[in-house]
């Protein structure tokens, strides 16, 4: 996926092998070892070639070997998430510095090391949209509230189940607008094919978006949707009110990016397995609740960093800068 959204934007990407460690089988585990050291030696060998002058790091078992590899080079990392997983603290062990989105995040940064809270970068492209030309995009009505549906890149099966079931009811009062995920795609656009030629005219659905996601998350008035650690920058600068989801089957990080809107009076946390009996109530109760929508977008905004790449980018020219320095010396 990496490569695929990288050569969007027309950069060189070297690919390396890696494998996860973390909840892994026995079986596995033997070739998904040998697969992180064939991935130091390839990262060594483009480090040698590359030469850099700083290492930026956002997390994954695709960065472990090369943290390893080039642990003699300046290096930031990125901590996305409030909670990191494994992959992310053994980086974090390796950096010089440490950026994270919110404030929170401190608590889990290892003692002593250097701290920025940056805020989540979001890409300026995504705000490009105004309100009406995201509308007038997705062919929407302004009359009608709109409700976004996602749940990544893969999608979120249990979010796009507990959808279909109460499409018609939802469509009935708003229109929606539902990025379902490639996996899931074939059979929901099936499905959209099955409605009413009044209720297509209100749906509409995407395996995928890229350029137009800002056009999504500006026309919304409300989102369900997974609490990856996107939703701490991207939410708060569109203002966009949430019903998060967290999953279930995987470390607690989803929990606590969710919580923390949560707390903050910014989401709404309905749990996986309760998806199919609360989606439709909570969705009505917040999307016409005017009041409770101000409050919750009046709190988003106090939690927006819209600087936060700027940020970060300063961070690694300081690191770069330092390093070019000491080998002045």
């Amino acid at each position: 996926m990496e490569g695929e959204i990288i050569s969007r934007q027309h950069i060189d990407f070297r690919a390396i092998p890696a494998a996860g460690l973390h909840g892994v089988g026995l079986k596995s585990l033997p070739g998904n070892l040998a697969k992180l050291v064939k991935g130091f030696l390839k990262a060594r060998s483009i480090i040698r070639e590359f030469k850099p002058d700083v290492l930026f790091f956002t997390g994954g078992y695709l960065a472990v070997p090369v943290a390893f590899a080039g642990k003699s080079v300046p290096s930031l990392v990125f901590v996305p998430d409030i909670e990191p997983g494994l992959a992310i603290r053994t980086i974090s062990n390796l950096a010089d510095k440490l950026a994270i989105s919110v404030e929170p995040g401190r608590l889990y940064a290892s003692p002593g090391k250097p701290v920025v809270v940056s805020g989540y970068p979001v890409r300026q492209q995504l705000l490009s949209w105004t309100r009406k030309s995201a509308l007038k995009n997705f062919e929407f009505s302004p009359d009608l509230p709109v409700l976004l549906v996602f749940g990544g890149s893969k999608g979120a099966r249990s979010i796009n189940q507990a959808l279909t079931r109460v499409l018609s009811e939802l469509l009935s009062e708003m229109q929606v607008l539902h990025i379902t995920g490639k996996l899931d795609w074939e059979g929901i656009s099936t499905k959209r094919d099955q409605l009413t030629a009044g209720q297509q005219s209100r749906y509409r659905v995407f395996p995928f978006l890229h350029e137009e996601m800002g056009a999504a998350l500006r026309c919304a008035d409300l989102v369900v949707s997974r609490s990856g650690a996107s939703i701490l920058g991207e939410y708060p600068l569109f203002e966009l009110p949430a019903i998060l989801v967290p999953y279930p089957h995987a470390w607690r990080y989803q929990k606590t990016n969710a919580s923390y809107l949560a707390d903050q009076g910014a989401a709404v946390i309905v749990k996986d397995e309760d998806l199919p009996d609360k989606l439709l109530p909570e969705v009505q109760s917040l999307i016409h609740d005017q009041g409770r929508l101000r409050a919750m977008r009046a709190a988003l905004r106090e939690l927006a960093e819209p600087d936060a790449a700027g940020l970060i980018a300063r961070e690694l020219l300081d690191l770069a800068a330092k390093d070019q320095g000491g080998r002045e010396s």
